[in-house]
């Protein structure tokens, strides 16, 4: 049986959800507009700002501000979800992403971690959706899509900034690459919202425009949406959470300022909520694609 979408219990039409990822409130630089404080002032702060729910979030301040709750977690071995599962359930979480291995297991080991994963969602009713990310066993495309082939009834998380750097997906012409990963985007039902060129993984896009590779993210999420849309009945819904991280773990990029300080290049909060503009964007140009 496949890993289920997220559902509302509605009949509503097939939506996307807007979330943020809570790291993206973490050591803002200090001419951030975004929230400052304790973990409070930032909840209310997502609030505010018009997001449906938040990626690692405080389960009781997200009940007590009426947010949803995605979980997210690493694991390595068989049985490592045991404990998380009824906690993640007990807190009301709509689903968890996961990073599963480091990337170096062989095709066997792949697939005893897959089938697990896929086990343990289907016995807890419980959507759990793979990570295209670094040091993860869905880390490169063509072992991704052969796990595919295997495990059909496979589902991602689309963070698609880990294959374009990570791949120099550019390199050799990117439309090949989309066909290539035809069957992964026909399988994305979570996203993290973020944009790398080929040289870095999470770079400022300032206003999004005339930047061929903000263009490329766009198509891919596109396609990841129309994947979703082919086959989402009524209630489904696609969080689209985006995911900008600080600089102390390497993700947002540093430049120097006139006072020769190392400062982040761009504001990540605003930066947050200008990706939720493109991928509605994106969301109702794969509605038109798919008629």
């Amino acid at each position: 049986m496949e890993i289920k979408n997220t559902n509302d219990g509605t009949d509503r039409p097939p939506y996307l959800r807007l979330d943020i990822n809570y790291g993206n409130c973490s050591d803002l630089p200090s001419f951030s507009v975004g929230p400052r404080g304790n973990d409070e002032e930032k909840h209310n702060a997502i609030k505010a700002a018009g997001y449906a729910g938040v990626q690692d979030g405080n389960p009781d301040l997200c009940k007590k501000l009426g947010l949803e709750l995605t979980a997210h977690a690493r694991i390595n071995k068989v049985g490592e979800l045991d404990e998380l599962l009824p906690k993640w359930k007990k807190d009301n979480f709509n689903c968890a992403t996961l990073h599963v291995g480091w990337g170096m297991e062989s095709d066997k080991e792949m697939d005893e971690l897959v089938q697990y994963v896929l086990d343990m969602s289907v016995k807890n009713d419980f959507p759990i959706y793979f990570e295209t990310h670094r040091s993860t066993i869905t880390q490169d495309m063509q072992r991704t899509v052969e796990l595919i082939k295997r495990f059909p009834e496979i589902r991602f998380n689309g963070d698609f900034s880990h294959w374009y750097t990570g791949q120099e997906m550019v390199y050799g012409g990117i439309e090949n690459k989309w066909e290539f990963i035809a069957p992964v985007f026909d399988r994305v039902r979570f996203m993290h919202g973020r944009i790398g060129n080929p040289g870095s993984i999470q770079v400022d896009i300032a206003d999004g425009k005339n930047q061929i590779y903000v263009d490329h993210f766009k198509e891919m999420w596109t396609r990841a949406f129309a994947g979703f849309l082919k086959t989402a009945k009524p209630g489904d819904y696609l969080c689209f959470t985006v995911e900008l991280l600080q600089a102390d773990i390497f993700y947002a990029r540093q430049i120097q300022n006139a006072q020769g300080e190392r400062v982040e290049e761009g504001d990540r909060w605003q930066q947050a909520l200008l990706y939720g503009q493109i991928a509605k964007e994106c969301w109702k140009e794969a509605q038109k694609r798919i008629g």
